[in-house]
């Protein structure tokens, strides 16, 4: 007697599309993070140059990030330097939570590619910046303290959004 191919036994299917799309995502949003970890420092370092630049021509005091410190309550942990910890406050924040929120609304910014969805990005964390960093500036010095401090931050997002360009090969859409 002749066997039928279809009696033959199958081996057992298991679906585990949705524990690969889980471990998929999870990996996702952890290279998400640490690709802006890396962008927020490498923002972070194009962004203290320019204020570098500021404070040689008198329009940013670096004292701003021991005040810094302070407000936050940090600077009694260190009080020999409390400029480096205000700088490592502003370092963390530059590193974790402004590429974070880079990372969500990137794709909501104006611009084809994140280097130039960062310039606008910049922008808007200089509205925040300017006011909390200011001190009793006046006449020329502030100008150039806005415009210094406009194109340090304009060298932050554009930065962070280099290294998402670079690193990264995100979709078009969330949604």
């Amino acid at each position: 007697m002749a066997r039928k191919e279809t009696d033959a036994e199958e081996p057992e299917v298991v679906d585990v599309s949705t524990d690969i799309e889980e471990f998929d995502s999870m990996i996702g949003i952890v290279l998400d993070g640490v690709i802006g970890a890396v962008g927020g420092l490498v923002g972070t370092a194009a962004m203290t140059v320019g204020l570098l630049v500021a404070q040689s021509i008198g329009a940013f005091d670096m004292g701003s990030f021991a005040q810094f410190a302070e407000l936050v309550g940090i600077a009694s942990l260190f009080p020999a330097n409390p400029v480096a910890v205000g700088y490592l406050i502003f370092l963390a924040g530059g590193m974790v939570i402004w590429p974070l929120l880079f990372a969500a609304a990137g794709l909501y910014l104006p611009g084809d590619t994140y280097a130039k969805r960062g310039l606008p990005y910049g922008f808007v964390l200089w509205t925040g910046f300017a006011p909390a960093f200011h001190v009793d500036y006046g006449g020329l010095v502030l100008v150039a303290y806005l415009v210094l401090t406009l194109i340090a931050h304009f060298s932050y997002g554009f930065t962070l959004g280099a290294v998402f360009d670079y690193f990264t090969n995100r979709p078009d859409t969330l949604v």
